[in-house]
């Protein structure tokens, strides 16, 4: 027993999940600091941290494919260390960044007429947005690759693979802002730039050496090297067999290229070809996502970031114009964390009995279901919602009065920057400081309701996200995984983009009940898009539940063969 102990602790899987809870502690620090780092600089205004949440979102939103293409066209390991390496320097270097602006704020105010400390935001801001670039990378190459490779053929093994990464995912995004915060608030924002930046330092070098070590004992992750070298042999419009092996195609590239055959082609690629492609990129990734066979499955988990029913910060506000504490909020975030976790178990145990497809369609059904709670609470008692209040009083008003507007955050399904917004009525203080407004208590009622179906709903959430994911897995081509995953990310940042853009332009209280009642729609119409999905894939066995589904790739076939049974 004691072997097989060691044998687990030091096998791939393991090695696997030390890695990623690690790289996504860091992720989650960082993401959660550099928030309020920003509102901290910038004298306690959200400029800076709408500008950088602009940036990120734009970037992913743009680059995902070309990123994802990336992530295909090299080697697994060089793909892994090179985004790693990029992503923790990048953090180290905005920390030193900003705790230089820390402790010499002042002097650099003075400097240039300010010029200077406005190169320094300019500079923390283009760093932050190239580690998350380089993240964005990692969880690619990791969660969509290396994870399918590791597991192997057995579809059992991915799925607790997959359910196992996103527990770890889930515990992070509760502990790891807990510690740093708790070290800013006893310290200083200053001290709190060394921790991250030692924490990432630390953190690179141990992870380096882990997927090294993952490396070496999956020897099958260091076979893509032959779909790299085939992928660029179609490129060069080289002939060949269509049983010929890739090792052959790999010598026919070698030839090609001594003998100088390829040299002429090569001078034919023009500067405005070499500029035009990674527009080429942009467009074939997307119509690649276009086609595949699972894009109605991506689309539904799409259309999921497109909902204010989450721990984020509007909805944080919204509570609090509802009377709900700080304390109170904590403990629903811990119990939506619990949730979180069982739907993973949820996943695992419901692939098991009646398969994955079939597991994405009774998992959107649970959320929904629950979700109906958060639109029943928008018609009780304590609701603000008033449809006669114009939803464009409040932004007319801070355009007037120069105040910034709500903040972009980072997406996830239910989970994105603490980016800080006060409430939602306009105003920076307290929804019931104001003398002239009614002491009288605010019934708990609906926003009892709100909270209790987006907490329970968070079970089916995530459950449904691990079958995406896994459909995803393993009906994605190997030689695409990247580029579809790419752009799957941007369409999930879309989204999340219209999300913001929606509650921008409704952002007084009174206007989220509306704003509820389109994000259950958006759900809905996700979950509409999936069951299509799952039409197509089981037909007339689609309702026939508890057996394995007859068209599924899973337990029969390699991971990536998109071929079915």
């Amino acid at each position: 027993r004691l072997g097989s102990v060691v044998a687990y602790f030091t096998s791939a899987k393991f090695l696997l999940y030390l890695g990623h809870a690690l790289s996504t502690w860091g992720d989650r620090m960082w993401h959660f600091a550099v928030s309020v780092f920003l509102v901290e600089l910038y004298g306690q205004s959200l400029l800076l941290t709408a500008v950088y949440g602009l940036v990120v979102a734009g970037s992913v939103l743009l680059l995902g494919a070309l990123i994802g293409d990336w992530v295909d066209k090299n080697s697994r390991l060089k793909v892994a260390q090179t985004s790693l390496i990029v992503q923790n320097a990048s953090v180290i270097l905005c920390g030193i960044i900003l705790m230089i602006i820390f402790m010499f704020k002042t002097q650099l105010l003075t400097l240039y007429h300010g010029w200077l400390l406005t190169v320094c935001y300019i500079l923390v801001i283009t760093i932050a947005n190239i580690a998350n670039l380089a993240s964005t990378a990692t969880a690619i190459t990791i969660q969509r690759d290396w994870i399918v490779v590791v597991a192997g053929e057995d579809r059992s093994r991915l799925a607790d693979m997959n359910a196992t990464i996103r527990r770890i995912d889930q515990l992070t995004n509760i502990l790891a802002p807990m510690a740093v915060g708790q070290i800013m608030t006893f310290g200083s924002p200053m001290i709190g730039c060394g921790f991250i930046s030692g924490w990432n330092l630390m953190s690179m070098c141990v992870e380096y050496l882990l997927l090294w070590k993952v490396y070496q004992k999956t020897p099958t992750l260091a076979l893509k090297s032959a779909k790299v070298e085939e992928s660029e042999l179609k490129q060069l419009n080289v002939k060949k067999e269509s049983d010929m092996k890739p090792a052959e195609g790999v010598q026919l590239i070698v030839e090609k290229d001594v003998s100088g055959f390829e040299a002429p082609q090569e001078k034919e690629v023009g500067c405005g070809a070499r500029i035009a492609e990674p527009f080429v990129t942009f467009r074939d990734g997307w119509v690649a996502y276009y086609n595949q066979p699972v894009f109605l499955a991506g689309m539904g988990l799409a259309f999921l970031y497109m909902t204010v029913l989450g721990f984020d910060c509007i909805t944080t506000g919204y509570a609090y114009t509802q009377g709900l504490s700080g304390s109170v909020l904590s403990l629903l975030m811990g119990a939506s964390a619990v949730t979180g976790i069982l739907g993973t178990v949820a996943f695992t145990w419901l692939r098991r009995k009646c398969g994955l497809v079939r597991t994405g369609l009774i998992s959107g059904v649970a959320q929904f279901a629950c979700l109906i709670l958060c639109a029943i609470s928008v018609f009780m008692p304590g609701s603000p919602m008033d449809l006669t209040v114009s939803p464009f009083a409040d932004i007319s008003a801070r355009l007037f009065e120069n105040e910034p507007l709500p903040t972009i955050a980072s997406p996830e399904p239910g989970m994105v920057f603490a980016t800080g917004m006060p409430n939602l009525n306009g105003s920076t203080t307290p929804a019931n400081s104001d003398p002239e407004i009614s002491p009288e208590p605010v019934p708990l009622l609906s926003v009892s309701l709100l909270f209790a179906g987006v907490i329970a709903a968070r079970v089916g959430l995530w459950s449904f996200d691990l079958t995406v994911t896994q459909l995803l897995q393993e009906n994605v081509v190997e030689s695409e995984r990247g580029i579809i995953n790419g752009v799957q990310n941007s369409m999930n940042y879309l989204l999340d983009l219209l999300h913001f853009i929606m509650v921008i332009l409704a952002p007084n209280p009174e206007a989220f009940g509306l704003l509820v009642l389109i994000s259950v729609s958006f759900v809905a119409m996700g979950h509409i898009m999936y069951f299509r999905f799952a039409q197509k894939s089981l037909g007339k066995q689609l309702f026939v539940c508890c057996t394995p589904d007859p068209k599924e790739v899973p337990d029969s076939s390699p991971p990536g063969n998109t071929s079915t049974v």
